[in-house]
């Protein structure tokens, strides 16, 4: 009998797991805004007279603050708990949408992606902590890309059709559906009722329990910030500048469905994989995917006015599985070398590399598009993803569900 909630918890669906469906339900709204934003705002603002730069400004503001308010969501949910965080997140991410149909002017973009940013850095932290606290480390990869997939559902819908829709719909729609935060904040309400009052995780060991703040409790995640940064960058730059370095719109459509539908089941699939042989099998083979994939798409946008469709869909693919994969393994990593107790300190620092990457992305291609080209933007980006290959080569520590890294 001892063993019995053992037993139930191993069969128990991660998916129905007490607290998961309100998380999912979360996550996907939140999501939904913040994806349908992501290619429109930089198009909005180009409607009002901004240059490449200007555009990819826009998301490297939004990142920018992301990063600013993750690095304090630890703090606010102890302070405020996870009720209050989660609603002010929700209504800061979801509430900013509409306003942009006042104003195409680059400074109220800007002005408005600020406080987007907060509030997605709120939802970003809070999630992945939730995800630690709900799901026992035995189970972890999983429940990891379970919640990757609410993240990626809404991506592969929208962050591919937003710019069709606003082009042939009009912005009015999608930034309606960039409200849809809003209705998030029901099942936030549920949620933080569940995580409210939870104890310390028992399982942790002595020795990853560290004191938030205090520097054991940051380097070890800094290898799994940094290769997640390289990738991030890889799909920032994409998703930001698609529309604007293709000639050819359904080749576009057609390559950013390839790139969020590949990450959204590579980020769900790897999350067993990593439960099961660790997670360092996968890094750097996912790393030089990312390479040959930008590669790939620089090949394909060297002309402006002849996209090569081929390499262009090939090159958005592969980027697609390394986005996917390594945003997995690289959150189970940063979860297995603090424990329970700093999964806060590690959600924040995954979601900083995260978002990070995503802001540089955005901006290092504006800029470097704007004084030479899309194509040897690309190629740069290709060469930093690259750089991180020795971190995926050269780790040691255990990660996923106990197995070896290695």
């Amino acid at each position: 009998m001892r063993n019995a909630p053992a037993n139930t918890a191993a069969r128990e669906s991660v998916w129905n797991a007490p607290g998961m469906p309100a998380l999912l339900l979360l996550t996907a709204t939140g999501f939904s805004g913040f994806a349908a934003l992501l290619p429109t705002a930089p198009l909005w603002a180009v409607r009002g007279g901004a240059d490449a730069a200007g555009a990819g400004s826009v998301n490297a503001v939004l990142m920018l603050c992301t990063v600013g308010a993750q690095t304090l969501v630890p703090t606010a949910i102890r302070h405020l708990g996870w009720r209050t965080t989660l609603i002010c997140g929700m209504v800061l991410l979801g509430a900013p949408s509409l306003p942009h149909l006042l104003s195409t002017q680059l400074g109220v973009v800007l002005a408005l992606a600020m406080v987007r940013g907060i509030g997605f850095g709120v939802l970003t932290v809070c999630g992945a902590t939730a995800v630690a606290e709900l799901v026992e480390p035995a189970r972890r990869g999983k429940a990891v890309g379970a919640y990757g997939l609410a993240i990626a559902g809404p991506q592969f819908i929208l962050v591919s059709t937003a710019p069709w829709a606003a082009e042939n719909l009009g912005f009015g729609v999608v930034f309606a559906v960039g409200a849809l935060p809003l209705l998030g904040v029901v099942p936030a309400v549920r949620l933080a009722r569940r995580l409210s009052g939870r104890p310390a995780g028992p399982e942790d060991p002595p020795h990853r329990a560290a004191p938030a703040g205090g520097p054991a409790a940051y380097l070890p995640l800094l290898p799994p910030m940094l290769l997640l940064l390289g990738v991030t960058t890889a799909g920032g730059a994409l998703i930001t500048f698609a529309p604007q370095m293709s000639s050819d719109p359904t080749a576009t459509l057609a390559g950013l469905l390839l790139l969020t539908g590949t990450a959204a089941v590579s980020r769900w699939r790897f999350g067993a994989l990593a439960d099961r042989y660790g997670t360092r099998p996968f890094l750097w083979p996912l790393v030089i995917v990312t390479a040959v994939g930008l590669a790939s798409t620089a090949w394909a946008v060297t002309s402006q006015d002849a996209t090569g469709v081929v390499p262009l869909l090939a090159g958005m693919a592969l980027v697609g599985i390394s986005y996917g994969g390594l945003q997995n393994l690289t959150l189970v990593d940063a979860f297995a070398a603090v424990g329970r107790r700093s999964s806060g300190i590690a959600s924040a620092v995954w979601n900083i590399g995260f978002d990070a990457g995503t802001g540089v992305g955005a901006l290092l291609v504006g800029y470097l598009a704007t004084g030479a080209s899309f194509s040897l933007a690309l190629m740069v980006t290709a060469a930093l993803s690259l750089a991180t290959l020795p971190l995926a080569l050269t780790r040691r520590r255990r990660a996923g569900s106990g197995r070896p890294a290695g």
